[in-house]
């Protein structure tokens, strides 16, 4: 199986996923596709699915009505319990040029398990081989990132803010830039909450890259 790319998209409204499928599996993908514009196809559903949706169709899915509820969809999530009927949902998918995520695997999108902190996330995927393998992999990575890793962040956007002005050329700016996150003094600094400190450090080291 080809190895897939990584892409994080961002949710519009002005982006139509279609959920087919009411259960517990189909709430988890309507949950992880937040932002975007949810349709929920299903007969029945889970409570709190109106929740997490945007409307739900009530309906029996025949495979000939597929492409009809596909019309203007950017991603089709095959979630029903019947493998025959998502594998029908992701052959209609790609027909119609659209985009498929399918709990039977053969899609073209794979949802990773994803660490969310306030200023980064950090996705893991096992590709479809081993489900049960990115949520430890994530719980894992979860413990190790303290509030540390955030407070860097905000740091590296404040310096960044109007550095282009200061340090004129790109391969400078990412040189001093990657000196910040490498600097001990500057993360000692950070974990010990004393920020002016750490900035006071990034200016001293950002002095010797400044255009003249």
């Amino acid at each position: 199986m080809a190895r897939k790319v990584p892409v994080f998209l961002e949710p519009t409204k002005d982006r139509k996923i279609v959920v087919f499928g009411g259960g517990m599996v189909a709430y988890r993908k309507c949950v992880q596709f937040e932002g975007f514009d949810i349709t929920v196809v299903s007969e029945k559903t889970v409570p709190g699915m109106e929740e997490v949706c945007d409307r739900i169709i009530i309906a029996h899915i025949d495979s000939a009505d597929i492409t009809r509820y596909l019309e203007g969809a950017f991603i089709a999530v095959a979630a029903t319990d019947s493998k025959q009927l998502n594998a029908a949902i992701t052959e209609c998918a790609r027909n119609t040029g659209c985009l498929i995520n399918s709990a039977h695997g053969g899609g073209d999108i794979l949802l990773p398990s994803t660490v969310r902190k306030n200023n980064y996330t950090v996705a893991v995927s096992s590709e479809g081989s081993v489900p049960a393998f990115p949520p430890y992999v994530a719980r894992k990575i979860d413990e190790l990132l303290g509030p540390e890793y955030d407070d860097m962040m905000e740091l590296l956007k404040y310096l960044r803010s109007d550095l282009q002005e200061r340090i004129s050329e790109q391969p400078k700016r990412a040189e001093f830039l990657a000196k910040i996150l490498a600097d001990k003094d500057i993360w000692h600094k950070i974990s010990a909450q004393d920020y002016d400190g750490a900035v006071t450090l990034a200016r001293s080291i950002e002095s010797k890259y400044e255009s003249h």
